[in-house]
């Protein structure tokens, strides 16, 4: 692991912990009962924010909801740096509203619950992801239902400031059923990042249901698509990893793919041509989806998770005709699915590749993700916020 050792804010006991939480409240603004602290008015918190499409992020300091009946107010240790954030607060998938705080890889420790709340209590280490409210009785389908609210940028009216605000902060209010456990024996620093290239990675490679010594191909290694290379070849897949990037063939074979295939020309592809049980694509742009496809055996599947300018990928209808492989796409995992892949890695000790940053350092990491820099995943320590 990059970057600076764990903070000794990880040990803290939970009555510290509670006092930590409460540094930006007033006292007429908390109400104590049997279940912890209930805030009955907005919550002041700090964060970095966007302010326009420039992809610079700068300190502000907004208010969050009060904790609800079914909430839990969670004080963040860590939030990872997806390249979503990157392209929503850049305009990339639609006007947005502005400030805006972005990241929806969250982990740290409860520090307040709602009266209704039994899954978790004050001191439990806790994630969030990419949703924040939404059905709470459609299991592992909560992220296709109309009324589910995303961590940020989305219409939220109580929120205080009418959207939702994500993980580059100092605390976050949720709904108790899109909180997910942080197990004592992976860090909060290497939890962050399953959030969503964690589980964005391991949903689509549980459904494809391959079995041991199937080839599984995965394209675009950065973020999203070192985790799926560690994820399928934990599952004993043969993992054969497609990258523009030279420089990181020696990382991806120590993440376990069986061959490294630098693409800096279609026709490295060729070679591939009907050898792969399955794929799955982060690729996150444009790029030539039928000529990555045609590397899949005819009548296997291709699962395209990265989300390019526009939501938009150009497929080549002859080329499909050609390659018969059939094409899909995968929208992060449910509730259920984003505890069992931080269940999963833990256990197995599948941990990402990532460098702590500043909170400072986010806007120069944002054009490294830009920029192919990025090993593999950059997370922010939320004490520098």
């Amino acid at each position: 692991m990059n970057g600076k050792t764990q903070t000794r804010r990880d040990f803290i006991k939970n009555s510290a912990i509670i006092g930590a939480g409460l540094v930006f409240y007033k006292p007429t603004d908390i109400l104590a009962n049997d279940k912890g602290i209930i805030m009955n008015k907005n919550l002041k918190v700090k964060g970095y924010a966007a302010f326009d499409e420039s992809g610079v992020i700068k300190p502000w300091e907004f208010e969050r909801r009060p904790v609800g009946d079914n909430d839990v107010l969670i004080e963040i240790k860590y939030a990872s740096i997806c390249h979503s954030d990157i392209h929503q607060e850049k305009g990339d998938w639609g006007k947005q509203q502005y400030p805006q705080v972005p990241g929806h890889e969250i982990v740290g420790i409860v520090t307040k619950v709602g009266k209704n709340v039994t899954k978790f209590k004050v001191g439990d280490r806790a994630g969030v992801g990419c949703m924040v409210d939404g059905c709470t009785e459609c299991e592992n389908e909560e992220q296709y239902q109309p009324d589910t609210l995303f961590t940020y940028g989305y219409p939220d009216k109580r929120d205080p400031t009418g959207i939702t605000q994500g993980g580059y902060s100092t605390h976050i209010v949720v709904r108790d059923h899109f909180v997910v456990h942080i197990p004592e024996n992976i860090s909060f620093q290497e939890a962050a990042p399953l959030l969503c290239a964690g589980i964005t990675t391991y949903s689509p490679l549980m459904k494809a249901k391959f079995k041991k010594g199937d080839k599984v191909g995965v394209a675009g290694i950065g973020g999203l698509g070192h985790m799926a290379v560690k994820l399928a070849a934990s599952m004993g897949a043969e993992v054969y990893a497609f990258t523009t990037s030279a420089d990181k063939k020696d990382d991806i074979l120590g993440f376990g793919a069986k061959e490294v295939i630098v693409v800096d020309s279609s026709e490295k592809l060729a070679p591939y041509a009907k050898t792969l049980d399955y794929m799955i694509s982060t690729i996150p742009a444009q790029f030539d989806v039928a000529a990555y496809a045609a590397t899949v055996k005819p009548y296997g599947f291709f699962t395209q998770v990265g989300m390019p300018k526009g939501f938009e990928l150009t497929l080549s209808n002859i080329g499909f005709a050609a390659n018969r492989v059939n094409f899909n796409a995968s929208l992060i995992g449910g509730m259920k699915e984003t505890q069992e892949v931080v269940d999963y890695c833990a256990k197995n000790k599948i941990y990402p590749q990532i460098e702590i940053i500043d909170a400072e350092e986010i806007t120069q990491a944002w054009q490294n993700v830009i920029d192919k820099k990025a090993r593999y995943r950059y997370v922010i320590d939320s004490a520098t916020i």
